[in-house]
Protein backbone atom coordinates (compact mmCIF):
# COMPACT_ATOMS: atom_id res chain seq x y z
CA UNK A 1 0.00 0.00 0.00
CA UNK A 2 1.15 3.32 -1.22
CA UNK A 3 0.34 6.67 1.03
CA UNK A 4 -0.56 9.92 -0.52
CA UNK A 5 1.45 11.85 1.73
CA UNK A 6 0.26 15.21 0.11
CA UNK A 7 -3.41 13.84 0.69
CA UNK A 8 -2.90 12.05 3.88
CA UNK A 9 -5.25 14.06 7.10
CA UNK A 10 -3.09 11.88 9.77
CA UNK A 11 -6.79 9.52 10.40
CA UNK A 12 -4.65 6.38 10.77
CA UNK A 13 -7.21 4.47 8.57
CA UNK A 14 -4.74 3.27 5.97
CA UNK A 15 -2.82 1.58 8.74
CA UNK A 16 -5.88 -0.46 10.23
CA UNK A 17 -6.91 -1.49 6.98
CA UNK A 18 -3.09 -2.64 5.69
CA UNK A 19 -3.54 -6.35 4.98
CA UNK A 20 0.32 -6.89 6.30
CA UNK A 21 0.75 -4.34 9.18
CA UNK A 22 3.11 -2.94 6.97
CA UNK A 23 1.94 0.05 7.93
CA UNK A 24 2.05 1.67 11.36
CA UNK A 25 0.40 4.80 12.91
CA UNK A 26 2.50 6.28 15.57
CA UNK A 27 1.75 8.25 18.50
CA UNK A 28 -1.13 8.51 20.39
CA UNK A 29 -3.31 11.09 22.52
CA UNK A 30 -3.57 10.59 25.98
CA UNK A 31 -5.40 12.66 29.29
CA UNK A 32 -3.32 14.20 32.17
CA UNK A 33 -4.68 11.47 34.26
CA UNK A 34 -3.25 8.61 31.98
CA UNK A 35 0.33 10.37 31.78
CA UNK A 36 0.29 10.45 35.51
CA UNK A 37 -0.79 6.96 35.97
CA UNK A 38 2.43 5.65 33.98
CA UNK A 39 4.93 8.45 35.75
CA UNK A 40 3.53 6.85 39.23
CA UNK A 41 4.79 3.51 38.04
CA UNK A 42 8.15 4.11 38.46
CA UNK A 43 7.71 6.33 41.95
CA UNK A 44 9.62 4.00 43.79
CA UNK A 45 12.68 4.27 41.26
CA UNK A 46 12.42 8.56 41.76
CA UNK A 47 12.36 8.10 45.47
CA UNK A 48 15.87 5.84 45.57
CA UNK A 49 17.59 7.82 42.79
CA UNK A 50 16.23 11.06 43.66
CA UNK A 51 15.39 12.11 39.92
CA UNK A 52 12.06 12.27 38.29
CA UNK A 53 10.19 13.12 35.20
CA UNK A 54 11.85 15.18 31.96
CA UNK A 55 9.24 16.40 29.36
CA UNK A 56 10.64 16.52 26.20
CA UNK A 57 9.94 16.36 22.23
CA UNK A 58 9.42 17.87 20.21
CA UNK A 59 9.00 20.99 21.95
CA UNK A 60 7.28 20.55 25.07
CA UNK A 61 5.97 24.71 24.93
CA UNK A 62 4.24 23.35 21.72
CA UNK A 63 1.54 22.25 23.91
CA UNK A 64 1.58 24.43 26.82
CA UNK A 65 -1.64 23.88 28.07
CA UNK A 66 -0.99 20.28 28.85
CA UNK A 67 2.70 20.72 29.92
CA UNK A 68 1.38 22.91 32.44
CA UNK A 69 -1.20 20.48 33.77
CA UNK A 70 1.37 17.51 33.77
CA UNK A 71 3.62 19.80 36.10
CA UNK A 72 0.82 20.82 38.33
CA UNK A 73 -0.06 16.97 38.81
CA UNK A 74 3.63 16.23 39.20
CA UNK A 75 4.24 18.27 42.18
CA UNK A 76 1.04 18.17 43.75
CA UNK A 77 2.71 13.76 43.88
CA UNK A 78 6.59 15.17 45.07
CA UNK A 79 7.76 13.76 41.62
CA UNK A 80 10.71 16.53 40.38
CA UNK A 81 10.38 17.80 37.15
CA UNK A 82 12.86 18.50 34.03
CA UNK A 83 11.82 20.07 31.10
CA UNK A 84 13.75 19.87 27.88
CA UNK A 85 13.45 22.19 25.39
CA UNK A 86 14.81 24.50 22.66
CA UNK A 87 13.72 27.72 24.35
CA UNK A 88 12.14 29.31 21.67
CA UNK A 89 8.81 30.27 23.19
CA UNK A 90 6.94 33.23 24.45
CA UNK A 91 8.81 34.64 27.42
CA UNK A 92 4.93 34.46 29.26
CA UNK A 93 5.06 30.97 28.50
CA UNK A 94 8.24 29.89 29.81
CA UNK A 95 7.52 32.34 33.22
CA UNK A 96 3.87 30.41 33.16
CA UNK A 97 5.68 27.27 34.37
CA UNK A 98 8.99 28.35 35.60
CA UNK A 99 7.86 27.57 39.32
CA UNK A 100 6.86 23.92 38.13
CA UNK A 101 9.89 22.55 37.28
CA UNK A 102 13.21 21.91 38.97
CA UNK A 103 15.26 21.94 35.99
CA UNK A 104 15.67 23.11 32.40
CA UNK A 105 17.53 21.51 30.42
CA UNK A 106 18.20 24.12 27.98
CA UNK A 107 19.27 23.64 23.98
CA UNK A 108 21.70 26.85 22.69
CA UNK A 109 22.87 25.74 18.72
CA UNK A 110 24.59 29.30 17.71
CA UNK A 111 25.29 32.52 19.06
CA UNK A 112 25.29 34.55 15.89
CA UNK A 113 22.03 35.61 14.92
CA UNK A 114 22.32 35.19 10.95
CA UNK A 115 23.77 31.69 11.86
CA UNK A 116 21.05 30.74 13.81
CA UNK A 117 18.29 31.97 11.27
CA UNK A 118 20.17 29.97 8.38
CA UNK A 119 20.35 26.97 10.22
CA UNK A 120 17.24 26.66 12.10
CA UNK A 121 14.84 29.17 10.44
CA UNK A 122 14.72 31.42 13.41
CA UNK A 123 16.13 34.33 15.22
CA UNK A 124 17.77 33.29 18.62
CA UNK A 125 16.81 36.38 20.38
CA UNK A 126 14.31 35.26 22.18
CA UNK A 127 15.67 31.94 23.05
CA UNK A 128 18.85 33.78 24.68
CA UNK A 129 16.51 36.57 26.22
CA UNK A 130 14.45 33.41 27.89
CA UNK A 131 17.65 31.74 28.77
CA UNK A 132 19.26 34.84 30.66
CA UNK A 133 15.40 35.81 32.41
CA UNK A 134 15.55 32.07 33.86
CA UNK A 135 18.96 32.39 35.18
CA UNK A 136 17.94 36.09 36.79
CA UNK A 137 14.90 34.30 38.60
CA UNK A 138 16.67 31.83 39.99
CA UNK A 139 15.68 28.59 38.00
CA UNK A 140 18.08 25.59 38.03
CA UNK A 141 19.08 25.42 34.08
CA UNK A 142 21.93 23.07 32.07
CA UNK A 143 22.81 25.11 28.89
CA UNK A 144 22.99 22.20 26.50
CA UNK A 145 25.59 22.96 23.46
CA UNK A 146 24.47 20.94 20.32
CA UNK A 147 27.73 20.17 18.56
CA UNK A 148 27.30 19.98 14.63
CA UNK A 149 30.57 19.64 13.09
CA UNK A 150 31.14 22.62 10.62
CA UNK A 151 28.20 24.60 11.54
CA UNK A 152 28.89 25.88 15.19
CA UNK A 153 31.93 24.02 16.52
CA UNK A 154 34.24 27.07 15.31
CA UNK A 155 36.45 28.48 17.86
CA UNK A 156 34.74 31.59 18.22
CA UNK A 157 30.93 30.53 18.68
CA UNK A 158 31.76 28.28 21.21
CA UNK A 159 33.41 30.71 23.10
CA UNK A 160 30.80 33.24 22.78
CA UNK A 161 29.01 30.37 23.63
CA UNK A 162 30.52 29.39 26.66
CA UNK A 163 30.99 33.09 27.64
CA UNK A 164 27.06 33.62 27.47
CA UNK A 165 26.51 30.90 29.54
CA UNK A 166 28.89 32.08 32.28
CA UNK A 167 27.38 35.36 31.92
CA UNK A 168 24.17 34.92 32.82
CA UNK A 169 25.18 33.10 35.87
CA UNK A 170 24.68 28.86 34.79
CA UNK A 171 27.45 27.11 35.52
CA UNK A 172 26.81 23.36 34.53
CA UNK A 173 26.92 22.72 30.45
CA UNK A 174 26.52 19.95 28.46
CA UNK A 175 27.99 19.25 24.76
CA UNK A 176 25.66 17.24 22.73
CA UNK A 177 27.30 15.65 19.99
CA UNK A 178 25.72 15.37 16.75
CA UNK A 179 24.29 11.87 15.58
CA UNK A 180 22.55 10.79 12.27
CA UNK A 181 19.66 8.42 14.33
CA UNK A 182 17.36 11.14 12.39
CA UNK A 183 18.14 9.62 8.84
CA UNK A 184 15.87 7.32 8.69
CA UNK A 185 13.14 8.80 10.31
CA UNK A 186 13.40 11.39 7.64
CA UNK A 187 13.21 8.86 4.78
CA UNK A 188 10.19 7.36 6.58
CA UNK A 189 8.30 10.80 6.62
CA UNK A 190 9.78 11.13 2.55
CA UNK A 191 11.57 14.12 3.45
CA UNK A 192 15.08 14.98 2.81
CA UNK A 193 18.10 14.32 5.43
CA UNK A 194 20.15 18.12 4.40
CA UNK A 195 23.00 16.63 6.82
CA UNK A 196 23.31 13.38 5.03
CA UNK A 197 26.93 13.10 4.45
CA UNK A 198 27.31 14.90 8.04
CA UNK A 199 29.42 12.62 10.60
CA UNK A 200 29.60 12.62 14.66
CA UNK A 201 32.03 15.10 16.11
CA UNK A 202 35.25 13.23 16.96
CA UNK A 203 35.92 12.43 20.31
CA UNK A 204 39.13 15.00 19.74
CA UNK A 205 36.81 17.80 18.56
CA UNK A 206 35.05 17.36 21.86
CA UNK A 207 37.48 17.07 24.29
CA UNK A 208 38.92 20.52 22.68
CA UNK A 209 35.44 22.14 23.10
CA UNK A 210 35.12 20.59 26.39
CA UNK A 211 37.95 22.33 27.50
CA UNK A 212 36.93 25.89 26.20
CA UNK A 213 33.96 25.90 28.19
CA UNK A 214 35.62 24.80 31.21
CA UNK A 215 38.37 27.56 30.99
CA UNK A 216 35.99 30.16 31.49
CA UNK A 217 34.61 28.40 34.66
CA UNK A 218 32.19 25.95 33.35
CA UNK A 219 31.63 22.24 34.79
CA UNK A 220 30.67 20.46 31.57
CA UNK A 221 30.10 17.04 31.18
CA UNK A 222 29.59 15.36 27.31
CA UNK A 223 25.81 14.02 26.65
CA UNK A 224 22.44 14.50 28.32
CA UNK A 225 22.44 16.08 32.02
Amino acid sequence: MVVNKERCNLCGFCAEKCPTDALTFVGKELTVKKVIQEVEKDSLFYDESKGGVTFSGGEPFMQIDFLESLLTECKARGVRTAVDTSGYAPWDAVERIAEKVDLFLYDIKAIDDAAHRKYTGVSNKRILDNFRRLAERGSDLYARFVVVPGINDDKANVLETAEFVKSCGVKQANLLPYHRAGIEKYRGLGRRYRLGTLKSPSDQKLKAIKRQFERVGLSVRVGGG
